[in-house]
């Protein structure tokens, strides 16, 4: 496994990540089991950087990721949480609590769930338009602080958003979707990082399974909603898949592995997250490391998968509007 600084202030982490969302439920049924055999697996392979969120499956993946840690060395997993998003008993999204108050009570029962005495990186899961920013980072600085927390992070925020929060506490990286078919960080928000000194950890690299050729399973399932995975987006989306799986089969290599390639190919500055549930998915997700893509491999699969040539948003038009990150500055 490969080693790489997350942004100039934060921790040394794997060059991978393993993102533990589908382990409870946002991808459907997942097995107990087989979650925390993966999990170990991921640790056992040389993972280190493990994100998480408190309302993934509302606590149940914090307490997963508690139960797999037990006898480990916590020094050696560095734990990425994300809080602030609301749901009610039905999953139903209510939006986002950032109050400096939510903020210190949302640590409190991380801490508890998960079982340790601190985060490695806690980041607001959005931008809540109620609460300044600087509020809300002011708050988990003073878990710093009193060391409850190591290092702040951010999810899915602009460029002003990201340049006022690393004016209240340095900032070591943005969470945010980075894959071949959702390419807009690299317009402002990936330039302003790196002027500022800010890493990246790159979730839906795989786009929930469309580059790799996975479909919705149930009604629970994410995807089932997702416009990427609707009526004709699906076919058009599906077909962009299969031309990465051409591209990817003439270099000995899976979609799925290019697609990983492909973002880890960006930049040392960004880590990619695999959301593998399972450890045969691990498994190839982690063969990814394997191939060093050229210039020219990176141009023969961004022909297979243009930049722009998605069809469908990345979210249902109701999140959509509230992405900070999806804002366009004048």
């Amino acid at each position: 496994m490969k080693y790489v600084p997350l942004g100039k202030t934060g921790p040394t982490v794997s060059a991978l990540g393993l993102g533990a969302m589908g382990m409870s439920g946002m991808y459907g049924p997942a097995d107990r089991a087989e979650s925390i055999a993966t999990l170990h697996a991921a640790l056992d392979s040389g993972i280190t950087l493990v994100d998480t969120g408190d309302f993934y499956g509302m606590g149940h993946n914090e307490m997963l990721i508690g139960e797999a840690l037990r006898g480990r060395d916590r020094d050696r997993v560095q734990l990425s949480v994300k809080f602030g998003a609301m749901r009610d008993p039905a999953g139903n999204w209510l939006g986002f609590d950032a109050r400096p108050e939510a903020v210190k009570s949302a640590l409190t029962y991380t801490l508890t769930r998960l079982g340790v005495d601190y985060i490695d990186i806690y980041r607001p899961a959005r931008l809540d338009p109620k609460v300044p920013i600087e509020d809300t980072i002011g708050a988990i600085a003073d878990m710093v602080q009193a060391g409850y927390v190591r290092h702040i992070g951010l999810s899915e925020v602009g460029p002003e958003t990201i340049r006022r929060a690393a004016a209240v506490h340095p900032i070591v990286d943005l969470q945010i979707e980075y894959s071949l078919l959702s390419r807009g960080i690299e317009d402002e928000i990936l330039p302003t990082l790196r002027e500022l000194g800010i890493g990246v950890t790159a979730y839906g690299v795989l786009s929930r399974g469309l580059l790799s050729g996975s479909t919705a399973t149930s009604p629970t399932d994410f995807r089932a909603h997702s416009p990427r995975f609707l009526g004709d987006n699906a076919g058009r989306n599906r077909r962009l898949a299969e031309a990465l799986a051409r591209v990817a089969a003439d270099k000995g290599m899976t979609a799925s592995q290019a697609a990983i390639a492909w973002v880890a190919a960006q930049g040392d500055d960004i880590v990619p997250l695999i959301g593998a549930r399972k450890r045969h998915q691990l498994e190839e997700s982690l063969a990814s490391r394997n191939f060093r893509l050229t210039a020219e491999d990176l141009a023969e699969i961004e022909r297979a998968v243009p930049r722009g040539a998605a069809a469908g948003a990345r979210y249902a038009e109701a999140q959509m509007r509230q992405l900070d990150s999806e804002r366009k500055t004048a």
